[in-house]
């Protein structure tokens, strides 16, 4: 069981890393790609604690420790006071703009491409302000920490 979990740590945690620098370098993030980026995130993290359970008491596996270290490292200084922050920020930006548009429409006539555009905007608004409260949720996580 416990290499099996290290095998699984290590491809885990070389992905995250990938999908993180790649991430960095992206403008912006469809709600898809962020939701995949924080369940990995929340993955791995879950991994880190359970390694560091199994091997609490051995020595050998020092080089394990360090793997789980630089990947702690990696999420903290890469995704927690990076990326988490500008995920965020593009939510919110993402909201206002939205129900900016959805506030200037004009409510007297409107033809069903107009309802159905505006349709299309509240589902957006309500798929981002979703998004939005799953990454609060690991904000609040990270102010228990």
């Amino acid at each position: 069981m416990s290499s099996e979990s290290v095998v699984v740590f290590n491809a885990e945690s070389t992905k995250l890393e990938m999908t993180i620098n790649t991430t960095l370098n992206k403008s912006e993030l469809s709600i898809p790609e962020i939701i995949q980026i924080y369940y990995d995130i929340i993955n791995v993290n879950s991994l880190c604690v359970i390694l560091q359970q199994q091997f609490e008491l051995s020595d050998k596996n020092h080089s394990i420790f360090e793997k789980i270290k630089n990947t702690q490292k990696l999420i903290l200084e890469k995704f927690d006071l990076n990326l988490h922050r500008s995920i965020i920020v593009q939510l919110e930006n993402s909201l206002v703009e939205i129900t900016q548009k959805l506030q200037s429409t004009n409510n007297l006539e409107k033809s069903n491409d107009d309802v159905e555009i505006e349709a299309k905007l509240f589902e957006k608004l309500r798929q981002i302000m979703s998004t939005k409260e799953f990454v609060e949720q690991y904000d609040q996580g990270l102010s228990h920490d």
